[in-house]
């Protein structure tokens, strides 16, 4: 049968692109065809190259002129007929408000697709939008600071929900899907040339996964990190951005990285970025985050060293005011020179130039017939809802409580402080919704003698009303609760200190599940994981729904999932550790364990300790079966010339460094594997078929497994299907050691799928 391509498809994470900030009919732009004074200048001559447009264009700006620039809200330079420009906008899930968009002129809303760490539990994305609210003339930028491709390390950070989870796979797939899609490229790549339809922003490069634990900030955290955890953690997702997606921009993080602030490194930014990975495009820095150099962190002595540090490591602009109050002084003091700054200006005037903004009228141009209609269409509200059936988890489901039947249910109780929040089904980054269908609202289509309470004040629980909530639980047939987190719990700037819910909320539905009826369902919104090992293990609470914050469908999509209209297929993009974990300090950037000193390790990948859910878990309500087909090869030749004198004295024996086998040995050995996946169910499902890899031998060098792809397919009743999954050795059969260099140890691997493994060999 015919398969979905790939498992992360475009993103639809991002409906409402370009968006909201004037009233006017007309988006800004410069070189206006009309304006016979604009068609001297070379730099509006749209048929000669950029480079050479932009060189004449940053030939004519006054010192001031290009120091006013190299901030977010570019000022106009009306001599020129160059309009201002707001480099800030946000599209993470959805359009939200910033400082490039508001919602008070004719568009009012956009969707809000589900918050990043659902979507990516689905191992699927969903697309884009385009240029409507710009076309429109209510946004002053194009430039939108998403994705979120920092690896979800630590399960307490409070940003974690803006990520796609804790693997580098993933979230390098993510990255590349989200990109292409916003930046109005294709799967098969470059169909637009320079041209950009909106542009991404791949963000926060790099090793920043901390907001605010136990009085460690982002702005002072100073994250020590060994060359092995970047090269085969931290860093792919960021490679994978820039190589595969072609990501227009990048956002250096506040932090520092074994010492060197990112914003001021030059060997992150200038050498790894640009040089080795071949990034063409503008590196903003996080908000405030080259003031922070100095005023925070003190790791120059005067303001102007930050300014110099920060253009000459390769960043390109200021989300604050350090470069606009002290460039010009740096220069005069020679701490900075002139080639630094055009060289930032050449980075930024070379993206509006993509994005079209020196063409003439961008409604004449090849992005320009997008209009209204695009906003809160049928069509992306339908992807909001789709995203969320594929993102939900379920994690039990006994005596196949669920799903519930429409016709027996008569009645129903729905209790909890997330049951009727239109906002929490949000999560961060979000702006006004199209239309938002809360669980409460959603379960009430299905049964007409639906009773409410919200059980708790907020999600804290500060005040439980458990009397009243177990007056209307045990008058109903069947009780849903819908509990969790917010963004009251975690947030940017806000990470969490513990893994379990609040006491008293926990207490509600113990006490309720214990008086209910029959079994209860328990459902969790929440961007992190939570340690629920008491609900997993109470018999009164027969299923448990993982939600994440699932956008505005969310409770449409809950609701079908309760009542039996979708098969649910999400898996866990992150590990569910217990409350115990929280001993560990968040401040330990280290992936691999140390059993000598009783350091567990972190993600699926490394970890060495209790969990109470997997990485990848999820149920169905149907079930599958896999069985591997002959492999063509069961050996994998690295190279039959590589001697052991090209391993070096870094390597221990056995390991081969993947540059000494070469790309065009690499590309020999990939081949494919083909599976059999068979739906044994009564119901249609979507499944996401997920192949890792694991040593015969372990070493605290390597994973304990890892994901190596990952495929989605709709099987109806009976159905299968074959699979085929490509494995690429130099790549999925790797790990770094201690210097970084990414190597090959020879032996034993095997693969697998669910409960089913076979066995192969990398062989020199």
């Amino acid at each position: 049968m015919k398969l979905q391509t790939p498992s992360l498809l475009y993103l639809v994470c991002i409906t409402s692109l370009l968006f909201i900030l004037s009233e006017s009919t007309q988006p800004p732009f410069s070189c206006d065809a009309s304006d016979p004074a604009t068609k001297s200048y070379p730099f509006c001559e749209t048929t000669l190259p950029i480079t050479q447009r932009v060189r004449d264009l940053v030939s004519r700006l006054t010192l001031g002129e290009k120091i006013s620039q190299l901030v977010t809200s570019a000022p106009a330079i009306p001599r020129l007929g160059i309009p201002d420009y707001q480099w800030w906008s946000e599209a993470l899930h959805g359009l939200a408000v910033s400082r490039g968009m508001r919602f008070n002129g004719t568009i009012r809303s956009a969707t809000s697709f589900p918050q990043v760490i659902l979507t990516a539990a689905s191992f699927d994305a969903v697309g884009i939008e385009g240029r409507a609210i710009y076309n429109v003339g209510q946004a002053m930028g194009l430039t939108f600071w998403a994705p979120n491709i920092n690896i979800f390390r630590d399960p307490r950070w409070g940003r974690g929900q803006e990520t796609p989870g804790e693997d580098p796979l993933v979230t390098g797939k993510y990255a590349v899907s989200y990109v292409r899609g916003i930046q109005g490229d294709s799967f098969e790549g470059g169909k637009l040339g320079e041209n950009l339809q909106a542009s991404a922003c791949c963000k926060h490069f790099t090793a920043y996964d901390l907001d605010n634990w136990k009085g460690v900030t982002r702005y002072v955290f100073n994250a020590n990190v060994s060359l092995q955890d970047l090269a085969d953690t931290y860093q792919p997702p960021f490679r994978s951005c820039i190589e595969e997606g072609k990501v227009s921009g990048v956002m250096c993080a506040y932090n520092r990285v074994n010492g060197v602030p990112n914003c001021a490194d030059y060997n992150l930014l200038s050498k790894t970025a640009r040089g080795q990975w071949g990034f063409n495009g503008y590196i903003t820095a996080d908000c405030d985050a080259v003031a922070t150099i100095y005023e925070q962190q003190g790791y120059v002595k005067v303001p102007e060293d930050a300014a110099a540090d920060v253009l000459k490591a390769g960043m390109d602009v200021d989300c604050g005011s350090y470069l606009l109050k002290y460039t010009k002084s740096a220069v005069e003091k020679r701490k900075l020179s002139l080639s630094e700054i055009d060289r930032a200006l050449y980075n930024l005037f070379s993206i509006r130039m993509r994005l079209g903004l020196f063409n003439g009228n961008p409604v004449k141009q090849p992005f320009g017939n997008i209009g209204l209609d695009q906003i809160c269409s049928q069509e992306h509200q339908n992807l909001a809802l789709e995203a969320a059936r594929n993102g939900i988890v379920l994690l039990k489901n006994a005596k196949k409580l669920l799903p519930l039947s429409k016709t027996e249910t008569t009645s129903l109780a729905v209790i909890g402080p997330n049951a009727d929040s239109e906002q929490t089904l949000l999560g961060n980054y979000a702006g006004p919704p199209c239309k938002t269908i809360t669980p409460l609202k959603g379960l009430q289509s299905y049964v007409k003698d639906t009773r409410f309470h919200q059980g708790c004040s907020a999600v804290n629980c500060s005040s439980a009303f458990t009397d009243q909530a177990m007056n209307v639980a045990t008058g109903a047939d069947r009780v849903v609760l819908v509990m969790g987190l917010d963004q009251t719990q975690e947030r940017e700037k806000f990470d969490r200190v513990d893994l379990v819910l609040p006491p008293k909320q926990q207490n509600l539905i113990s006490a309720i599940a214990r008086d209910a009826k029959n079994p209860i369902i328990l459902v969790l919104l929440s961007g992190g994981p939570v340690d629920i090992s008491f609900a997993k293990n109470d018999p009164h609470i027969g299923s448990i729904l993982w939600a994440g914050y699932p956008g505005e469908a969310g409770g449409r999509a809950l609701a079908e999932i309760i009542f039996g209209d979708h098969n649910p297929g999400g898996r866990l993009p992150v590990t569910w550790y217990p409350q115990s974990y929280t001993n560990i300090p968040m401040t330990d950037m280290r992936m691999r364990p140390e059993p000598s000193s009783g350091y567990p390790g972190r993600t699926y990948r490394f970890y060495q300790g209790p969990k109470v859910f997997e990485f990848g878990y999820g149920l169905s309500y149907s079930n599958y079966t896999y069985e591997f087909l002959p492999v063509k090869r069961n050996k994998v030749y690295l190279h039959n010339q590589v001697s052991s004198h090209v391993v070096g004295n870094s390597n221990p024996p056995g390991y081969i460094p993947v540059s000494k086998i070469g790309t065009e040995v690499c590309d020999k050995i990939k081949h494919q594997v083909t599976v059999r996946v068979e739906n044994n169910g009564e119901m249609a499902g979507r499944h996401s078929l997920l192949l890792f890899v694991r040593p015969a031998n372990m070493s605290n060098m390597r994973p304990v497994k890892q994901l190596v792809a990952f495929q989605s397919v709709n099987l109806k009743a009976g159905e299968r299907a074959e699979i085929e999954l490509e494995l690429r050795p130099c790549e999925h059969l790797s790990l770094a050691n201690e210097d970084g260099t990414m190597v090959i140890e020879e032996g034993s691997y095997f693969l697998s799928i669910g409960d089913k493994e076979i066995e192969i060999q990398a062989v020199k």
